[in-house]
Parts: C-alpha cells; structure tokens; sequence
C-alpha cells in the first residue's frame, strides 16, 4: 500500500514535474494494486484525489494512454467511483482517443466509457449527443477481424441501442449491413447471441427494420431456422427461438412487412406459411405471429384467405385445443382476428367454419387466449347479421360473456367481452339475441359499458340498449330500473364533456324508454327537461335537431 501511495503521489504531480519513465512505472503500480485488491485500491485513488490529474495524461500520442484507460476501466467497475470519474471530467478525453489506429487504446478506452456509463441512461444518452454510435459503428467495421474490438461495440450497442434517442443516429449510420456482415461470419452461439441481442433493440426502429431485411438479414436468420429446427441442444432450441422471435419483430415495419410479402409470391413469405404445419411449437408460433403481422394490410388479408390461409390456421388451432399450447392459441387467433377485419372475408372465414373452431376455446382460463377469441369473434360477425344471430343465440357464449364481463382483473378481456355482447345485439338486430341477453343477465353490462371512459365503447352500448328498448322493452324494464339506467342517461346528457354522439344516442333512448311506465316515472324525476333544453342550441345540428323532438316527447308525455 506504500508503494500505491508512492505511486499515486507521483501521478499528481503537474505533467512538467513528472519523468516518462515515472508515470509509467506509477501506472504499473496502480493496475497491479487493482488487480490484487480493485475496490480497496480504487478507495485509496479516491481519497488521494488523483482522478483530476488523468485528463492530463489521456493523450492519443503517449505511450501510456492505454494503460491510464486500463485503469480507469478498472476503477469504474466500482459504482460508487462512476460519479468522480464523470467529475473529474474523464468522458470528454475519452471520447475523443475512439478516433485513434491504436486498437489495444480502443479497447481499454471503450472499456472506461462502458464501466463509467453502466447503468446510467443519463450518462449514455450524453455520450449518444457526442456522437459515438457513427464512431463505434465504424470501428466495427474498420476492426471486424478483432474479436476483443468486435465484442467491446456490441456490448456497448447493446446499452445504448436500449435509448430511444439512439435509433435515430443508429438508422443513419450503415449498422445493419455491418451487423449483417458480422453475424454471417459467426459460428459458435455465444457469438451470435451477442449480435441477436443488439439486432433485438435495434430492430424495433421501423427504419432500422427495413434497413435490416434490405442488408440480407431475413436471409440469415432462415438459415438459422433451418440450422437448428431439427437440433435438440439447448443452444439450437434458443437459436431457433431468438432467429425466429426476431424475424416476427422484423416484419412488424409496414416497409420492411411488405417488402418481404412482395404480393403474397415473396420467398420469405411462402417459407414463413411452411412453418404453420410443422411439428415444432417455436415455428408454429412464429409462424402464425408472422402471419398476423402481414395481415396489417387489408390487400395482403384478401390475398392470403383467397389462398387458403385459414384452413392451415384452423387445422393448426384443432391441434391446440389438446395439446393446450396458449402461446400458440394466441398467435393463430391473432392472425384470424387480423384476417376478419376486411368486409369480404368476414363471410368466406365464417364459411370455412371460422366460429365453430374458435368456440372450442371458450372454456380456456387463459386470459390471453380470452382476449383473441373474443376480439376474433367480434370482426368476424361485424355486419353479418346471421352470423351474430347464430352466436347471440349460443348459451354456452353468453353465458361466458357475462362472466367475462366481471372479469375486473383483465380490463382487455372484460372490455372485449363488453363489446362483443354490444356487437352481437347490434349487428343481429334480433329480438331472439336480445331475449337470451336479457335472460343472461347481460342488460346491466351493457348499461355499465355506457360509463366507459371510451367513446368508441360508450356508444356501443348506447345502440345496443336503444336496440334493446326497441326490441323487446317490456322484458328488459326491471333490468334498466336494477341497473340506473335512466339516470345513467341524465349524467351523460348533463356531462358538458360528453360527444355529441353520445348525446344523441343517449336522447334517442331516453324517448325509448318512456314507453314503460316505471322508467317514464323515473324520467319525469329527474330534471331531463332541462338538460334536454340546453342541447336546442348545441353546436352540433344531429344533436339540436334531437334535442327538439326528445323535449317535444317529453313534453307530450308528462
């Protein structure tokens, strides 16, 4: 520990006061001290105060530069000597020796910014406004044959490609066909896992993605798929499933998307659609994620049902219902859920026997699985009245409905579960729909669903009522006193912040339930009169003009 004092004494002396041979020998003395005992020797260079004298001697032209990064690598392993070495002003110095041809100070020095920045978003978002992701990348480039060099830039890509800053200048730079050019060299696993961890942040930049699938990644991450789908090794298990995961994130950029779908002939999209009827549960699900993922576009949905798409996610759903893989339910609903939104191929999925296959799921606890379904069944009846007619008249789904409408722990599923009770009443427009959710216990949900803090699901509910007053009041007249319907109604008249089609749907079922003499009671309780003669003057004509006959019904009726 003398010689460390001795040592560190000698450091803090002026650059003038000090021999080259000195420094040297006192830096030896300092790696050496680290080495034996890290953080008691990075307290003793704390407490002497040395750390201001290592701007000083960060030279790109000394000898010793790379040694004085050494040591501040090591110290900055420390978390409590990260904040001096930022005070001591060490960034800036060593940010600017990632310029130099010395590959051994490239290493160390991008050792020090690392170990200082580690877990510091502050820190990594201040080296990302000097400018080192175009420096780093070219380095990468410049030193591709040099595996120390190689590893220090993917290490640090992978921190800083976690900063939503970073993408920008990452997008402007040529990393992709660097990492591209860097992943086709690797062999061993443990190599390209370190690039599939930068490849993962990176790729959820849409440019990034494009630039990615344009540089030929696609290409090497079907390789890899093709490597490892038969292998039964840990590492071909977690190759297959970080190549595979990878490619689904790739196609989520609409450019990067369709440019691989190329009209539903592209190579890449016939390779992904043999993956559905594979035995192997990581390629049926990546297949069917990538199947929901071309299916963002409604051309590219009409091509693929056209095709014969659905058969193969029928058949791959028919499987899960033993086996039970809810990953794989999930992905294969998603992908029928996107490829029911387009009107003309609502009634050739519900042909193919769409439904029949997804109520097998109905008694699946799995929330996720409840959600798809639910979201599935939805598109697929929008304006097919028989088809929400046969499912509105299905007791076994009503009767979950109404259970999942409960279902407060999952506000997705309970929210979806809402609006396929709304969907099924409104589309089917039935009074036989409408008798089995009323039976159901379904009438106080929907009344419920009117409440939303969405608009889209308030006026849902709002129609479905109306559909119910209009349908079959009488039946439904002690569910709307149980569940305050009426003044429901009274709050979302009076509510200023209300839309205007909540409003006028709200008006049109205020002059629907006058006609039962309970509700018309509790409607003349409450002031509606004058909430109504506010809305004669609202902005919005639909609503004013509304406004008038509901007064005028009042009116009639009091």
């Amino acid at each position: 520990m003398d010689n460390l004092s001795e040592a560190l004494e000698k450091l803090k002396l002026g650059p003038g006061s000090r021999a080259p041979d000195s420094v040297e020998g006192s830096l030896d003395c300092l790696l050496k001290a680290l080495a034996h005992n890290n953080t008691e020797a990075s307290m003793k260079i704390q407490e002497m105060g040395v750390l201001p004298s290592l701007p000083a001697l960060l030279s790109s032209e000394s000898t010793c530069t790379p040694k004085v990064a050494n040591i501040i690598a090591e110290v900055a392993k420390n978390e409590f000597m990260r904040g001096p070495c930022v005070d001591a002003g060490l960034i800036p110095p060593l940010v600017q020796l990632l310029t130099s041809p010395d590959q051994e100070l490239l290493l160390q020095t991008g050792r020090a910014l690392g170990n200082i920045c580690y877990d510091s978003h502050s820190l990594q978002a201040q080296l990302i406004n000097m400018g080192v992701i175009p420096t780093l990348v070219k380095l990468l480039g410049v030193h591709s044959h040099n595996t120390a060099l190689t590893e220090m830039c993917l290490i640090a890509f992978g921190n800083l490609a976690e900063l939503e800053s970073s993408k920008e200048q990452f997008a402007s730079t040529n990393i992709a066909e660097e990492l591209v050019r860097l992943f086709q060299k690797q062999t061993e696993h443990e190599k390209r896992e370190m690039v599939f961890e930068v490849l993962a942040p990176l790729a959820e930049n849409d440019m990034i993605k494009l630039q990615l699938v344009e540089a030929g990644m696609v290409e090497c991450l079907l390789e890899v798929v093709g490597q490892t789908v038969d292998g039964d090794r840990e590492e071909d298990v977690a190759q297959l499933k970080t190549a595979s995961d990878l490619m689904v994130l790739l196609l989520l950029g609409d450019e990067s998307m369709q440019k691989l779908f190329e009209g539903g002939k592209g190579s890449v999209f016939q390779r992904v659609l043999s993956w559905i009827p594979s035995n192997n549960h990581q390629l049926q699900l990546a297949g069917a994620l990538a199947i929901a993922n071309f299916a963002r576009n409604d051309g590219n949905c009409i091509h693929m049902v056209d095709t014969g798409i659905v058969q193969q996610l029928l058949e791959l759903l028919r499987r899960h219902v033993d086996e039970g893989n809810v990953t794989v339910q999930h992905a294969a609903l998603s992908a029928l859920r996107n490829l029911a939104i387009p009107v003309v191929n609502k009634a050739k999925m519900l042909s193919a026997g769409v439904a029949d296959v997804v109520l097998k799921f109905l008694q699946s606890e799995m929330p996720p699985v409840q959600f798809k379904l639910l979201g599935t069944l939805r598109m697929l009846i929008d304006t097919q009245a028989e088809a929400a007619e046969q499912l509105g008249t299905n007791d076994k789904l009503l009767e979950r409905l109404v259970e999942w409408c409960e279902a407060k722990d999952h506000a997705g599923v309970m929210g979806e579960s809402n609006r396929l009770l709304s969907a099924l009443i409104r589309h089917s427009k039935s009074k036989a729909v409408v008798k089995v959710v009323i039976e159901g216990g379904g009438v106080k949900h929907l009344v419920t669903m009117a409440t939303s803090e969405h608009m889209i699901m308030q006026n849902e509910a709002l129609v479905a009522l109306g559909l119910i007053a209009a349908l079959d009041l009488v039946a439904a007249e002690k569910d709307f006193e149980g569940s305050g319907l009426v003044a429901m109604l009274h709050r979302l008249l009076a509510d200023e912040r209300s839309a205007p089609e909540i409003k006028y749907n709200s008006m049109i079922l205020v002059c629907s339930v006058m006609g039962s003499e309970p509700l018309h009671k509790e409607v003349r309780g409450l002031a509606f009169m004058d909430v109504v003669a506010k809305l004669r003057t609202h902005d919005n004509k639909t609503v004013s003009h509304q406004a008038s006959l509901t007064e005028q019904r009042l009116t009639s009726q009091s």
